[in-house]
């Protein structure tokens, strides 16, 4: 195995998955599942995926600011997680040059991600949260929470009143 990659020997990962820790760490658990074309790149940060997991096809997670993944999350195809974000405050310096925010992200257990989501910097998903095929999500959930939209907002909740 590559160094700064530990996956669990009961996990299941396509050929084509493209593991990058790039001087980074990357941790995939039991029992969990990455489909075709999933790339996961740590760039300095880390993505740890819990157990009972599935990273369906061409989903990419990057780890720049770090990325917790928890168990029984279901993460449908084309998602993009991204736990970094360019800092661009000064317009009398390149975008570039000015480096990045890296707070994190952490998807709690027991969350279904739709097709084609965008999670960006800092964002806590709850526990048991639905977050909606399309969606963008750019503030936080509360668990058992189902949020919808670009940007993102919760328009029910999995609770019974």
């Amino acid at each position: 195995m590559m160094r700064g990659v530990e996956v669990d020997k009961t996990a299941t990962i396509d050929w084509s998955v493209s593991i990058d820790p790039a001087r980074g760490k990357i941790t995939i658990g039991p029992d969990s599942s990455l489909d075709r074309g999933v790339i996961l790149r740590a760039y300095g940060g880390s993505i740890t995926i819990g157990s009972d997991c599935t990273v369906n096809p061409y989903s990419l997670l990057y780890g720049g600011g770090g990325l917790k993944i928890g168990n029984g999350v279901r993460i449908a195809a084309h998602t993009v997680i991204v736990p970094s974000n360019h800092i661009y405050s000064d317009p009398e310096k390149y975008i570039y040059s000015q480096g990045e925010s890296k707070q994190g992200i952490t998807i709690e257990d027991d969350v279904w991600i739709g097709a084609g989501v965008r999670i960006l910097d800092g964002i806590v998903i709850g526990k048991g949260s639905v977050i909606g095929a399309g969606s963008v999500v750019t503030k936080s959930t509360e668990p058992y929470s189902i949020v919808v939209g670009v940007p993102a907002r919760q328009i029910s909740t999995r609770l019974r009143s």
